[in-house]
């Protein structure tokens, strides 16, 4: 398989490269403001950019994990949330159909209220923030434009990255510096190791399926549990994790609460086993200390 990864600069991007080649396949991949080694630059918003660049490398998938995902901004921002978590996905998608090509994109458990969780693929999206429209919007009309499209739900995913802007990355980086940290105790939702993630979005078009699933991890805890076994894991002691429920965070945009995903079909469609959080944290610390040795 042939795949072009667009927004390979985040982590989910970077995984999605790292589990293409572990399973055979060719990948390119790209990045809009973020250079790195060996990706294309690419403003995906360029539809004619977007065109020439998959007619050029003649992708079987295109998977799109890019787009605007700092929540309370897009609250501020709803328009440019729009643009560019809908409309710029549907045209990649539109393109990548004309070019018989697949697509891949991802979103949310934020579809959801969490007045209910956790969730599956049959449950109804209710969303509550811009955001979570976003991704409800972008879902509704992208089958519409490309038929093979694979919508990913996941949610609180966290992993090695080269950004460190995922919620576990900010958490060791802040209690390492000495800093304390507020965290959320009442926002319960399904943490994903991106790793998992990504190898299980490539088998899912391995095995060409398309329609909503659910990849997702599966401990079903709060954010500050999250915190806690990611301080014992890499033996940083909690005292500075500040516990505080939803309401106190002074957060633009409103959260579910009582949330998290589970799957009616990876287990049984897909060999991919997404790890529980000890175990993820886990293979976390190893890759990471992997990267240092590599460095050093």
């Amino acid at each position: 398989m042939k795949a072009l990864v667009i927004g390979a600069s985040g982590q989910v991007g970077g995984a999605l490269l790292k589990a293409l080649a572990a399973r055979g396949h060719t990948a390119a991949g790209t990045y809009r403001a973020h250079a790195q080694p060996g990706l294309i630059e690419l403003d995906a918003a360029n539809v004619t950019a977007v065109e020439h660049l998959i007619d050029h490398l003649h992708p079987d998938w295109v998977f799109y994990p890019a787009g605007l995902s700092w929540v309370d901004l897009c609250e501020r921002e709803a328009a440019r949330c729009f643009d560019e978590n809908v409309r710029v996905p549907v045209a990649v998608a539109a393109c990548a159909a004309r070019q018989g090509a697949g697509f891949v994109y991802y979103s949310s458990e934020y579809v959801f209220d969490g007045e209910g969780g956790p969730y599956d693929e049959a449950a109804a999206p209710r969303p509550i923030n811009v955001y979570g429209r976003s991704k409800l919007a972008a879902e509704q009309e992208l089958p519409g434009v490309n038929p093979a499209t694979v919508l990913v739900r996941t949610t609180v995913v966290y992993g090695p990255e080269l950004q460190g802007k995922n919620f576990v990355c900010q958490l060791i980086d802040k209690l390492r510096r000495g800093e304390s940290m507020v965290v959320p105790d009442d926002q319960v939702s399904t943490p994903t190791y991106n790793a998992d993630l990504a190898a299980a979005s490539v088998e899912c078009v391995e095995r060409r399926l398309t329609g909503v699933i659910h990849l997702t991890g599966p401990d079903r805890l709060a954010r500050s549990a999250l915190a806690v076994e990611a301080c014992r894991i890499f033996d940083l002691g909690d005292r500075l994790i500040v516990p505080r429920p939803t309401f106190q965070l002074g957060q633009l945009a409103a959260r579910p609460l009582n949330a998290g995903l589970i799957s009616r079909y990876a287990p049984r469609l897909l060999s991919t086993r997404l790890r529980g959080v000890a175990e993820g944290l886990r293979a976390m610390r190893t890759e990471l200390a992997a990267i240092d040795q590599s460095a050093g």
